[in-house]
């Protein structure tokens, strides 16, 4: 019986090694991704290669928002990396409740974007359009259209008659070049199936975050009891 009693604790504390590791350095990856998205939001930020497309939501341009979501990775992350190696039950509960919380928000964008895919079609058409209104008074403007028009290879929202002013020099020549909104919708439906598969993973990761943490909660204190702690 005394060994029976000294084996299981060790099995125990086997098992908790085991967890802690494969949970610090899953977090650890994904924190030095968060510091790369980050640092590339910064880059753009920096940069303004993209500027303003949305003249109503000024906020929202690809640096600010590779920003807000490096940030969170890297909460997040940090997180998981300090619960786990300090076997700490309050971080790693704080990490599960924000894993949770995300995953809820994406399930919810995607439910939202689904339901309201024509009225989003319609509000993000209207946008661009008056955006192109001040391409000529705003650089900020003009800087992220001659970026997506030049390297999208394409014209205007719907076509280059969009420019009642005439098309700038950085829509490609040609009188079937396709419109940008037209060309980025062409682009997501062909490429669904990976984005789908991306979105899958991302999901079934953060699942296996979660589940990590929990099993890593519930081992400490097996643990902890075991030890007579």
């Amino acid at each position: 019986m005394v060994k029976k009693r000294s084996y299981y604790p060790s099995m125990g504390m086997s098992s908790l090694k085991l967890l802690k590791y494969v949970l610090f350095f899953f977090n650890l990856l994904f924190w030095v991704c968060g510091c790369c998205i980050l640092g590339f939001g910064i880059f753009f930020l920096v940069q303004n290669t993209y500027g303003v497309l949305f003249r109503n939501l000024p906020f929202l341009t690809l640096g600010n928002v590779l920003v807000i979501v490096g940030s969170i990775i890297m909460v997040v992350a940090f997180l998981g990396c300090m619960g786990s190696i300090k076997e700490n039950k309050c971080l790693l509960m704080s990490f599960f409740v924000l894993l949770m919380i995300i995953l809820l928000a994406e399930v919810t964008l995607a439910i939202l974007l689904f339901v309201y895919e024509q009225k989003l079609n319609t509000y993000v058409a209207e946008g661009l359009n008056d955006s192109i209104q001040h391409y000529h008074s705003d650089n900020s403007t003009m800087a992220a259209w001659d970026f997506i028009q030049s390297h999208l290879q394409c014209c205007g929202v719907n076509s280059s008659s969009d420019w009642t002013s005439g098309p700038p020099s950085s829509c490609p020549p040609g009188a079937d070049v396709q419109g940008c909104y037209n060309k980025a919708k062409l682009w997501f439906h062909s490429n669904f199936l990976y984005i789908g598969i991306i979105t899958i993973c991302v999901c079934v990761i953060q699942v296996l975050g979660m589940s990590f943490a929990l099993t890593l909660n519930c081992q400490i204190d097996k643990t902890s009891q075991a030890l007579g702690l």
